[in-house]
């Protein structure tokens, strides 16, 4: 599937942050509750799920935006500088200057621990939220359950170690701000006052993000209205046309709830 479409251009807007650093981004204009995709750990705006979405919401004539983080994609900056709370930060910053009124958030992996910090911090503006393997705590998980002793006393050492990942040639550059930092930003621990409808996504083959980790989230919102939807052979991508068409109408049902509960 072509990362380009018909209405978006070619080459990505830019959004300049204080620190000089600019942020690449796509947005299409449509109805409103627009969708905003936030993408995962060491993904980009040109992945399958962001520009599926992107073909979606240009047929049914619905605002998108899709973004890199720093470090990531299109955008400047350097990946081993980027933390948790500086994603974050990236993100609402991009919900405040490229889309207008309430906003679905869509969130695949570490965009599903994003997405919820960007809901906190705009619950005014996101009035819904989906997330897809969505991986809240995930710094704290890999220190405590996946780090041996020699990687952990290698990251305080060294300030980073690298780890193989399944969906790639090039192994995860871990650093040791980006664990410090996922601690000040932790979700699982304590309620969560987010009140907004809420979809998860979760493959039980995931070998990435355990699928109990949406149910742990589900228990953690404050909402009424969460629903977990667990699908058994899959993985941790989700990026499959079954998983696509699923991910198209899960967004849509949100959307029609969130734009009911604005009228």
């Amino acid at each position: 599937m072509s990362d380009r479409a018909s209405n978006v251009p070619a080459e990505p807007s830019r959004l300049e942050r204080p620190d000089g650093h600019t942020i690449a981004y796509h947005a299409a204009s449509g109805k409103l509750p627009g969708v905003v995709f936030l993408g995962g750990f060491m993904s980009d705006m040109s992945g399958t799920k962001a520009v599926a979405l992107d073909d979606f919401c240009r047929r049914q004539g619905r605002a998108y935006v899709r973004f890199d983080y720093l470090g990531h994609g299109a955008s400047s900056g350097r990946f081993v500088d980027g933390t948790i709370g500086r994603w974050a930060d990236d993100a609402v910053a991009v919900i405040d200057a490229a889309t207008e009124g309430p906003q679905v958030l869509v969130g695949s992996s570490m965009g599903g621990w994003l997405m919820l910090l960007a809901a906190l911090e705009r619950p005014r503006r996101v009035c819904g939220l989906v997330g897809t393997a969505a991986a809240p705590d995930f710094t704290e998980d890999l220190w405590r359950d996946t780090f041996d002793d020699a990687q952990r006393e290698a990251l305080m050492r060294d300030g980073v170690v690298e780890i193989p990942s399944d969906y790639g040639d090039e192994p995860y550059p871990i650093t040791r701000g980006l664990i410090e930092d996922g601690r000040k930003h932790l979700l699982l621990r304590a309620p969560i006052p987010i009140t907004c409808p809420v979809r998860l996504i979760h493959g039980m083959a995931d070998a990435g993000v355990p699928w109990r980790t949406s149910l742990a989230l589900a228990e953690k919102l404050e909402s009424d209205d969460v629903e977990v939807n667990l699908v058994k052979d899959g993985g941790h991508r989700l990026s499959e046309p079954q998983d696509l068409d699923r991910l198209w109408r899960t967004v849509a049902e949100v959307c029609r709830l969130a734009g009911a509960a604005q009228n």
